[in-house]
């Protein structure tokens, strides 16, 4: 298996493969909008996941809610099979040699993943092979860090250099860090298991904050990084939404059912007829912001949550109903208290209100 696969297989978050041979030489003999009755008729898809955690799962079921949307649905029309590679190289890498058409997403940085791909919109890519990058939002969210706590001085991070997506953030919140007089203090490991000796050593090493962008070891037990922060009574800030429903502080990232959706739209697009050599790599960063209240009040510094802050979130977990001194008149009058909320699921996403997946 050569390196740049290997690299691969740890920065692709989730794959599309659709079969090749009924794929492409069936599709112009199917008649758009008719159901295929018979199960020999249905087009055979594979969908791949990475590992099984939340984002995966959101990912999966967005990847679903594309397909939908354009009139592809499992058993109707496709006959899709799922599978989930658990972090096993051979599995992610099951395509290298068959060229079947590609349609990858939720990756962070697709032209240093090592499969061919040059630029970002550009034909000069493997031409099975199309899909979307979502890099993560790293200067954005460390200005934000800053803005919330100016003395704000030296953050920490634990991270897998043997992960493509987390070496290319890490380089980014090195520059920005850099820019904003923030030392940025490093912490390698090999496997999940060592998150929470990595963190313990960074909170020796006098952190005051915690950021992790897009690395699967720590994204696979980012609790461990959460009790460590709770523990030092510091926060963390994550790159990968959801988090603050595991103990960050703020989530500065990409809306991952937004970027599944996308995914099956291109995938759908593909089945139809479109080539996907014709079809160039893009980015695709729906921005999603979420808070939690409680772990700002259990902070030993001070970081404060703006009205700017609180008007861009998608999600704010607050404990009720005293809101800890959140202006609750105000918020009712500016339309933003269906914003604040506890234990409850995300507000639906615009496709998720369009689209239902069939069962």
């Amino acid at each position: 298996m050569t390196e740049s696969l290997k690299r691969l297989a740890f920065s692709v978050s989730l794959v599309v493969l659709a079969a090749a041979v009924l794929l492409w030489s069936d599709r112009h003999n199917r008649q758009d909008g008719q159901p295929a009755r018979d199960p020999a008729q249905r087009i055979p898809i594979a969908i791949l996941q990475h590992s099984s955690n939340p984002m995966m799962d959101e990912i999966s079921q967005g990847v679903l809610d594309g397909l939908h949307s354009q009139a592809y649905v499992d058993g109707h029309k496709l006959a899709i099979s799922f599978y989930n590679a658990e972090n096993d190289l051979s599995t992610g890498n099951a395509n290298r040699g068959a060229h079947i058409p590609h349609v990858f997403g939720a990756i962070t940085s697709p032209v240093t993943s090592g499969v061919g791909i040059k630029a970002l919109d550009s034909l000069d890519k493997p031409e099975y092979m199309t899909g979307i990058g979502t890099p993560q939002p790293v200067a954005e969210i460390f200005r934000l860090a800053k803005h919330i706590n100016p003395a704000l001085k030296t953050v920490g991070v634990v991270w897998n250099p043997a992960e493509t997506n987390s070496e290319y953030c890490t380089k980014l919140a090195r520059a920005i860090s850099e820019k904003l007089g923030i030392t940025l203090l490093e912490a390698s490991i090999e496997q999940s298991k060592d998150v929470r000796e990595a963190a313990e050593s960074l909170v020796a090493r006098g952190v005051q904050a915690f950021w992790t962008g897009g690395d699967s070891s720590v994204d696979a037990t980012v609790e461990s990084l959460t009790q460590v922060a709770k523990a030092a009574r510091i926060p963390v800030f994550s790159n990968i939404t959801r988090h603050t429903r595991r103990g960050s502080l703020f989530d500065f990232g990409a809306d991952y059912h937004e970027v599944g959706a996308e995914i099956g739209r291109i995938a759908g697009t593909v089945l139809a007829g479109a080539d996907p050599a014709q079809m160039p790599v893009q980015a695709f960063v729906p921005k999603r912001i979420q808070s939690n209240e409680k772990v700002r009040n259990s902070l030993r510094d001070t970081w404060i949550f703006g009205d700017d802050l609180y008007r861009e979130a998608s999600m704010i977990i607050c404990l009720v109903p005293h809101l800890n001194g959140l202006l609750y008149p105000k918020l009712k009058e500016q339309k933003l208290w269906g914003n604040y909320y506890t234990e409850q699921p995300r507000p639906r996403t615009p496709s998720e209100k369009k689209y239902k997946t069939l069962k």
